[in-house]
């Protein structure tokens, strides 16, 4: 990988992380399109902790809250009820089911889930699923309504972000939408959930750079600035964004993507692996 490559990438991460389109299909359509190597999922991992960072600097203050309510929580009964205390279980439990089926099938993951034609049709799926819910359901409950069972829930549905093409902030804001919340609720739910298992499969991927097949550090360095500086610009705007427009535009791109690799695939333009 070159660094003109890297910072494309770095865009593209930094566009799509936030946004329900996956980032992690389109760091593998691209390339396939530009003709270039598959970076593949060590260098997808990596390149999340940019967008990561930008989540941290944007939600410095409600991570910090978050974290030291409930560290005090352990020994201060009267602050277990307090939602940031609940917010932190929340967050931990949540993140269990992505890391557990992460290591389990971690090959298929790396490996056979990053072909084409899936990531094709798990685009359109969950793209048509996505809007259904978004479009069916009300917007009655904030934050501060969520539970154990609410949060356990959001976090089966960041699982599912271990196929490409899901999309892990479309998993999780179709599952808030579902629960009842507001679109602006789950996208924050989303984001905050985000934080500790792609800081961990970024960490324990990094080891991977520069093996055979895998991009070096240099251009995974430069592609993960990158990715910071345009995610920290792509939270900001969904946010806006969500009070006041729908899922449909996201569903339709979803659909559209899906609908042209798949039909770049059987056509023999782009080989599916």
């Amino acid at each position: 990988m070159n660094y003109f490559e890297a910072i494309i990438l770095g865009i593209a991460q930094g566009l799509t992380e936030f946004l329900p389109i996956s980032s992690t299909a389109h760091l593998r359509i691209l390339p396939a399109l530009f003709g270039w190597d598959d970076p593949g999922a060590a260098f997808t991992a990596v390149c999340q902790l940019g967008t990561m960072a930008a989540v941290l600097v944007f939600f410095w203050r409600d991570i910090v809250r978050i974290i030291g309510t409930w560290a005090r929580s352990l020994w201060t009964p009267r602050l277990r009820g307090t939602l940031d205390a609940r917010m932190g279980w929340y967050i931990g439990l949540g993140t269990v089911p992505i890391a557990v089926l992460g290591l389990v099938f971690k090959d298929s993951i790396e490996t056979a889930a990053r072909d084409l034609r899936i990531i094709g049709w798990v685009l359109i799926v969950f793209g048509i699923v996505l809007w259904l819910v978004d479009r069916a359901l009300p917007q009655r409950k904030a934050t501060e309504d969520i539970g154990l069972r609410d949060g356990l829930f959001y976090g089966l549905a960041q699982a599912l972000a271990l196929i490409p093409g899901v999309s892990r902030s479309g998993a999780t804001i179709t599952a808030g939408r579902a629960m009842g919340y507001s679109r602006e609720a789950a996208a924050r739910f989303s984001f905050l959930l985000s934080v500790p298992a792609v800081v961990l499969s970024g960490l324990f991927e990094a080891r991977k750079l520069g093996d055979a097949g895998v991009p070096g550090w240099g251009p995974t360095i430069l592609a993960t600035v990158v990715a910071f500086v345009v995610g920290y610009a792509s939270i900001a705007w969904l946010l806006r964004w969500l009070t006041r427009h729908s899922m449909a535009v996201f569903a339709i791109y979803r659909v559209g993507l899906g609908v042209l690799v798949l039909a770049l695939v059987y056509s023999g333009v782009l080989a599916a692996t």
